[in-house]
C-alpha cells in the first residue's frame, strides 16, 4: 500500500474543515489563540494517526476478520458460527472506547444508570444483531425483510419508552460502529459472504449489528422507567474538571499552554486504546492457533498491522480530544450564542456552517474510508468511491443542519427519527438490495469518532445557551439516520440509469 497515497487522501478530507474553523475563529467569532494553536497540531496528530491507523486495518484486522468469517462458515456448523460471532461481537463492542465515553456521559446525567451494566446491555444488543446478520447471510435471507422487521419493533418500542432516552437509545446504534468494531465486523460479513460466492451478501451486516444497541437500550430505559428510577444526576465534574486544568494552564508558559492538554489525555487515550486493540488481538491468538493456522509470515504482517493500527489509533484520539474538540465546543459556543441572541444572517451562519462541516467532516472518519474502499473493490469499480462519499456527505451535512436546528429550537427528536427512518423504509421499496445494505452500513459508519468528539462537541456548545442535559443526546442518531436515505436515493440513481444505458 502507498503510504503517501493514503497521506494524501486524509490530507485532503481534514484541511478543509480545519480552514473552516480557522476562518471563523479568527473572524467572525473571534476564539483564544492558544486554542487555535492547539486545534492545528491537533489536525495535524489527526491526519498521521488516520493515516497510520489506516494502514494497521489493511495489514491486520481486515484480513483477520475475512479470514474468520471464512473459516467458521467453512466448518459447515451453523451453531458454531453463531456461538462465535455472538461472543466476538460482544467482545469488540465491550472494548470500543467510544462506549466507554458514552457510557460514561450518560451516567452523568441519569443517576441510576450503571455505566458497566450499560455498557454490556449495548454489547449484548451488537452481539445478538451480529449473530443475526451473520445469520441472513449463510440462509440468504432478505435484506431489506430484515431491516423492515427490525425497525418496525424499534418503532413499537418508541411508543412504550421514554422520551429522554429515544435520543440516548439511537446514539447508542452510532457510537457503537467505532473505529476498531466497523472494520472487523465488515470483513467478517466479507469473508463469510465469499464462501457462499456473494461478496455483495456482505453489506447490510454493519446496519444490522447497529439497529441492536438501540433496541437494547430501548428496552432497558423501560425496565428503569417501570421501576421508577429515572431521574437526572445534574453531574458538573466535566465543568470542574475542565477549570480545574484552566488553573493549571494559567500558570504554565506558552509551549506548555499549548502542549499540556495533549500530554495529560494521552496516559487515558493509550489505556482506551489498548483496551480496544487487546481483545481482537487476543481473539487472533485464539484462532491462529484452533481455526486460522496462518504462515509465519501471515502471522507477522498482522502483528505488524495490529501494532499500526494501535499507534494511529492513538495518534488520531490523541489529536482529536487534544485540540480538536475544545476548539468545536467554543466555536459552537459562540455562534450559538450570537445567533439566539441576534437572530437573523448570525442564524443563517450557525447553520451554514454545520452543513460544510457535516459534508466535510464524515470524510475523514476512519471507518467510512474503510467502507468505502470495500465497496468500490466489492463492486468491481462499479460504485465509485467519490460518488459513495459525495452522497454519504450530503446525507451527513443534512444531519448536522437538523442537529443545530434542533439544538436551538428544542423540539422532541422523535419528530425527525420517525419520518426519517419511515422514508428509508420506503425507499427500500425501489432500491437495489445492494444499496440498501450499503446504505445501513453508511449510517453507522458516518457517527465514527469525529461526529461523536468534534461534532457532538460542536452541537453540544451551541445548546449551552438554550438546551442542556437530556436535550443534548440525538447527534449522533440524525448523522446515522440521513445516509440511509441519501445513499439509497444513489442507489435509486444507478438502477434507473443502468436501465437507459441497457
Amino acid at each position: 500500500m502507498n503510504i503517501l497515497a493514503k497521506l494524501k487522501e486524509t490530507v485532503i478530507s481534514v484541511l478543509p474543515v480545519m480552514a473552516i474553523v480557522l476562518l471563523l475563529g479568527l473572524t467572525v467569532v473571534p476564539l483564544d489563540k492558544i486554542l487555535l494553536l492547539r486545534f492545528i497540531f491537533g489536525g495535524i496528530f489527526l491526519i498521521l494517526g488516520l493515516t497510520v491507523f489506516l494502514l494497521g486495518v489493511d495489514l491486520g484486522i481486515q484480513p483477520m476478520g475475512e479470514r474468520c468469517g471464512a473459516e467458521l462458515t467453512k466448518k459447515r456448523s451453523l451453531p458454531l458460527l453463531l456461538i462465535c460471532s455472538f461472543f466476538i461481537g460482544f467482545i469488540v463492542t465491550a472494548a470500543e472506547p467510544d462506549i466507554q465515553v458514552f457510557s460514561e456521559q450518560v451516567r452523568g446525567i441519569f443517576s441510576a444508570v450503571n455505566k458497566t451494566l450499560f455498557t454490556f446491555v449495548i454489547a449484548t444488543g451488537v452481539a445478538f444483531f451480529v449473530m443475526l446478520g451473520l445469520l441472513r447471510i449463510v440462509i440468504n435471507f432478505s435484506v431489506k425483510i430484515t431491516f423492515l422487521i427490525a425497525y418496525i419493533l424499534l418503532f413499537i418500542l418508541i411508543i412504550f419508552a421514554p422520551d429522554s432516552f429515544i435520543g440516548i437509545a439511537f446514539d447508542s446504534g452510532g457510537a457503537t460502529t467505532g473505529p476498531m468494531t466497523v472494520p472487523f465486523i465488515l470483513a467478517l460479513g466479507l469473508g463469510v459472504s465469499a464462501v457462499r460466492s456473494d461478496n455483495d451478501g456482505s453489506f447490510g451486516l454493519t446496519g444490522v449489528a447497529s439497529v441492536g444497541p438501540v433496541m437494547a437500550v430501548l428496552i432497558y430505559s423501560i425496565i428503569l422507567q417501570k421501576g421508577g428510577f429515572l431521574h437526572t444526576a445534574g453531574s458538573s465534574l466535566n465543568s470542574a474538571n475542565e477549570l480545574q486544568q484552566a488553573a493549571v494552564l494559567a500558570e504554565k508558559g506558552l509551549f506548555s499552554r499549548i502542549f499540556f492538554p495533549f500530554l495529560s489525555i494521552t496516559p487515558l487515550v493509550l489505556k482506551e486504546v489498548l483496551l480496544s486493540i487487546a481483545p481482537l488481538f487476543a481473539l487472533f491468538v485464539i484462532f491462529q492457533l484452533w481455526l486460522l493456522k496462518m504462515t509465519s509470515r501471515q502471522v507477522v504482517r498482522l502483528i505488524i498491522g495490529f501494532l499500526y493500527a494501535f499507534l494511529g489509533l492513538t495518534v488520531f484520539l490523541i489529536g482529536v480530544n487534544g485540540g480538536f474538540m475544545q476548539a468545536g465546543a467554543a466555536l459552537g459556543q459562540e455562534l450559538g450564542k450570537a445567533a439566539i441572541s441576534k437572530g437573523g444572517i448570525w442564524y443563517l451562519l450557525l447553520i451554514g456552517t454545520g452543513l460544510i462541516l457535516g459534508a466535510i467532516i464524515v470524510c475523514a472518519e476512519p471507518a467510512v474510508w474503510v467502507l468505502s474502499e470495500q465497496v468500490e473493490h466489492v463492486s468491481g469499480g462499479t460504485i465509485k468511491r467519490k460518488i459513495l462519499l459525495i452522497f454519504l456527505s450530503i446525507g451527513t451535512s443534512i444531519a448536522i443542519g437538523l442537529s443545530l436546528w434542533r439544538s436551538v429550537a428544542g423540539f422532541n427528536i422523535k419528530w425527525i427519527l420517525i419520518p426519517g427512518y419511515i422514508i428509508s423504509l420506503l425507499l427500500m421499496i425501489f432500491c437495489p438490495s445492494l444499496f440498501s445494505g450499503i446504505a445501513f452500513d453508511s449510517g453507522g459508519v458516518a457517527s465514527g469518532p469525529l461526529t461523536s468528539t468534534f461534532v457532538l462537541s460542536f452541537t453540544l456548545g451551541v445548546g449551552s445557551n438554550s438546551a442542556a442535559g437530556v436535550g443534548s443526546f440525538g447527534v449522533i442518531a440524525l448523522v446515522a439516520m440521513m445516509p440511509l436515505i441519501a445513499i439509497q436515493v444513489m442507489g435509486i440513481i444507478f438502477k434507473i440509469k443502468t436501465r437507459k444505458n441497457v
